[in-house]
């Protein structure tokens, strides 16, 4: 083979040197060593040239779409071995880089190398080089890269191909791109735990029962449900555990139990947790890390013995709260169904239902207060959570967080007075209800108020 291609070196005539090279190509086609040693000459060699170059490269690229050569093995180490010897003059061989990027994706994609696929695919730039691409082919890129890199959960740098994609979406009308970005959408959303998105997605999925078919309808159906549970508890979440609830296929699905549980507001036991959670993947059980504020009002103190429930048998848990987001999410839960079955509850009672220490239990429920997720007040003097009814327009208190049909009417007069007046009568009313309870416990004598 070198003895052939010093020969070939001696021509001067570009045409005659251009057919000695092609018919040197066609010779060789079944050797792999001697392919290897003719791909290197033509790209690293001057007097070759670039059109000589490129027009071989072009032929090897073609023989190798075609399967010319038939082993695998040896398609893949040509592949290898010819990317590595272009990646030095990658600018005058972009195109036949590209195509040959996309076949060595394919071999690693059938081993399930999915991070290897993508980094080979991660190397091909649309907008740079002698090609031009359509929007709908850089979409398709983008979403292929989108999709292996998600197989290996990695929905970070997921995210940066996800936003390339998001600018070409509009520009296809092709529906198989279109449900296969929002698979992309949904997942990311998953990984990201950013349930409640992802539980949305996932169902409108699942509807689309006129371009999937029944298992992968069914299989993001059950996404759906899954992340619905593992979502902040609150009116949004129950909104969408109702529209779930009311699709008739939930019923068949495994995790249908635990959603009637969440949907009808019912305490969930840890026997059903455990059962629930055997189903997650492990970005679902992924651990919570807890504050420094949080272990501190957490831990356990002498002023945390309630006689009550020492009297009942009920230890003071060691947990200062949630470790898992299925932990949080059951938690959070069942401080919700406690607020329909109580009028109020002691911070022990309330960490001995949820297995934590009183004051992580006083901690999940204030913040469910300031997030307005759950409506009520924390008496801290003695030690109670008070549960207030909700509201006639509030969504959260109606079957599913559904609500009524809100119906406006036209307002007359001075709105801004009325406001304003609203919040006095308000005010007022709070402060002589703070007093009251002042003087009910002989902190404020009432002869004080009376002057």
């Amino acid at each position: 083979m070198d003895d052939q291609l010093a020969k070939l070196a001696t021509i001067t005539v570009q045409r005659n040197k251009a057919t000695a090279y092609q018919e040197l190509f066609e010779k060789n086609l079944g050797n792999k060593e001697n392919l290897i040693k003719l791909v290197k000459n033509v790209v690293t060699e001057d007097h070759v040239g670039l059109v000589i170059g490129r027009q071989i490269i072009s032929e090897l690229v073609k023989a190798l779409e075609t399967k010319q050569i038939s082993n695998d093995e040896t398609r893949r180490e040509i592949i290898e071995k010819t990317l590595e010897i272009l990646q030095p003059r990658i600018v005058s061989y972009d195109e036949q880089v590209t195509s040959l990027r996309l076949q060595m994706a394919e071999f690693l994609e059938a081993e399930e190398d999915w991070t290897g696929a993508a980094r080979v695919l991660m190397g091909i730039q649309p907008d740079v080089g002698s090609r031009t691409w359509s929007d709908e082919e850089k979409l398709k890129l983008y979403i292929r890269i989108i999709r292996l890199l998600l197989e290996e959960e990695d929905w970070v740098q997921a995210d940066a191909y996800y936003k390339r994609a998001a600018l070409f979406i509009n520009s296809t009308q092709e529906r198989e791109l279109q449900l296969a970005f929002k698979l992309c959408q949904a997942r990311m959303s998953d990984l990201g735990r950013r349930f409640l998105e992802a539980a949305m997605r996932y169902h409108e999925l699942s509807l689309a029962t006129a371009e999937l078919d029944e298992e992968e309808c069914n299989r993001a159906l059950s996404a759906a449900i899954t992340c619905a549970v593992l979502a902040p508890a609150g009116p949004n979440r129950s909104r969408m555990l109702a529209s779930l609830y009311r699709d008739e296929r939930s019923a068949s699905m495994s995790n249908y139990n635990i959603l009637i549980k969440m949907f009808l507001d019912h305490i969930i036991r840890p026997a059903e947790v455990k059962t629930f959670e055997e189903t997650l993947r492990p970005h679902q059980l992924a651990k919570i890390a807890q504050s420094s504020n949080d272990r501190l009002a957490s831990r356990i103190t002498a002023a945390d013995t309630d006689t009550t429930m020492a009297d009942a048998g009920v230890a003071v848990s060691t947990r200062t709260g949630p470790q898992t987001v299925l932990d949080r999410a059951v938690m959070e839960h069942n401080i919700l169904s406690c607020s329909n079955i109580y009028n109020n509850i002691t911070f022990s009672g309330l960490g001995a239902l949820l297995d934590v220490t009183p004051g992580a239990a006083e901690t999940m429920a204030r913040r469910m207060i300031e997030q307005g997720r759950l409506r009520g007040h924390i008496d801290q003097v003695e030690k109670l959570i008070w549960f207030e009814g909700p509201e006639e327009d509030d969504a959260q208190g109606k079957a599913g967080g559904l609500g009524d049909v809100e119906q406006t009417t036209e307002e007359t007069g001075a709105p801004y007075t009325k406001k304003w007046d609203h919040q006095i009568r308000n005010t007022a009313a709070t402060v002589e209800d703070i007093v009251q309870k002042l003087v009910e416990k002989g902190l404020v004598e009432p002869s004080l108020i009376m002057t």
